[in-house]
């Protein structure tokens, strides 16, 4: 019996733009070694070359639909590894962890917008696999992740700042966390995954509910089910020395005449990041900041937690 030939580079490079988690898998693992060789020449062993490969792995799950040229895919993921390198060496520059996600970041940017996170991770057709990989993380991993690389929260001060940790612990935090994204994304390329576009929608019809009930001054009965008693608000608006529920906080808000839009929204099964704009009423003293988030700690769907941030304004 003829043994059966691997598929070549290019066969295994349509499955995966088609959508095919397993074939890329296949084409990452066939490519590892070479993708190391690169970024060992640049950056000398160490753990930085390590993070460099893991870092263009990610990239590439996420990039995969913009190779032109199928048969040429080992030296495209090289050339990711290789940048992901150049941007590591720039001495005074904090940069991303993910090469390339840098356009995923919308802090501006609709959902109509082409390099919306959604729909770039969408069309390529890896969401899922990618969301179920982070959803295997411990919760303080994942949310330094989904803050970095999916908020409009993207500074490691902004981060140190909403998950009270060093700015030391954020960056090992992201190192530990793009490390096992990567090591669960190799092993779990053949697996069914969760509709993770699905979570998402299903949270951006609950912020909206939850908006237009805060507009009324009552919210729906299902919306009032999902903050219990036992649901505490944490950071700037908290009272110090006291455990706050998060409703009061929003009934002061809505009484001074402040609104929120709906602006981005990340969600995976306990962790929910919902980005607003701020409308203050006109001469209003103490206005709110144009921008804020919700970060919100969750456990069977219902908010155990709810830290509001500022993010800074986009420079």
């Amino acid at each position: 019996m003829t043994a059966l030939s691997p598929p070549t580079d290019e066969e295994l490079t349509r499955r995966a733009q088609a959508g095919e988690t397993a074939a890329l898998g296949l084409l990452l693992a066939r490519h590892q070694a070479p993708m190391r060789a690169v970024a060992l020449s640049l950056l000398g062993y160490g753990p930085d070359a390590e993070d460099a490969v893991q870092d263009a792995a990610l990239t590439a799950l996420r990039r995969i639909g913009d190779v032109r040229d199928p048969a040429a895919v080992g030296a495209w993921l090289r050339a990711i590894v290789r940048n992901s390198c150049r941007m590591r060496l720039r001495a005074g520059r904090e940069t991303p962890g993910l090469v390339g996600l840098d356009h995923l970041q919308a802090r501006d940017q609709g959902p109509s917008c082409p390099s919306h996170p959604e729909r770039v991770v969408d069309q390529h057709a890896m969401r899922d696999w990618i969301w179920d990989a982070m959803e295997q993380l411990p919760e303080p991993l994942r949310l330094v992740l989904m803050l970095r690389h999916f908020s409009g929260i993207t500074s490691y001060r902004e981060i140190a700042q909403t998950c009270e940790i060093p700015v030391g612990t954020v960056r090992s935090r992201l190192n530990q966390a793009r490390t096992k994204v990567a090591q669960v994304l190799l092993t779990t390329a053949a697996q069914m995954h969760d509709d993770a576009s699905r979570l998402t929608e299903d949270s951006r019809q609950e912020a909206e509910v939850t908006l237009e009930g805060a507009r009324r001054g009552r919210q729906p009965r299902e919306i009032l089910q999902l903050w219990p008693a036992e649901t505490e608000l944490l950071g700037v608006l908290s009272t110090p020395g006291e455990r706050c529920h998060p409703f009061p906080a929003m009934r002061r808000n809505r009484e001074k005449g402040v609104t929120q839009r709906l602006r981005h929204v990340v969600a995976s099964r306990s962790l929910t990041i919902w980005e607003m704009d701020v409308i203050n009423p006109a001469g209003i003293p103490d206005p709110c900041p144009p921008t804020l988030a919700w970060v919100m700690v969750r456990r069977n769907r219902r908010v155990r937690t709810l830290r509001v941030v500022f993010p800074e304004p986009q420079r």
